[in-house]
């Protein structure tokens, strides 16, 4: 039986994925603020600083 994926370890999953392109990690990560509660998006923040995605921030905006 496979456990139950929490929806902040999904968009961790999906923003991983995307990290290749700016554009689309900065929509997905409009996506997942919108489905998660405010502590899940610090959590998430904090998790895209730790693992250095944060330069795609940077580069949609631009």
């Amino acid at each position: 039986m496979k456990a139950k994926q929490s929806m902040l370890d999904h968009c961790k999953k999906v923003l991983q994925c995307v990290s290749f392109d700016s554009r689309l990690f900065w929509k997905e990560y409009r996506k997942a603020v919108f489905w998660l509660v405010t502590s899940e998006v610090r959590e998430l923040k904090k998790w895209i600083r730790e693992n250095r995605y944060h330069h795609n921030f940077k580069q949609a905006r631009s």
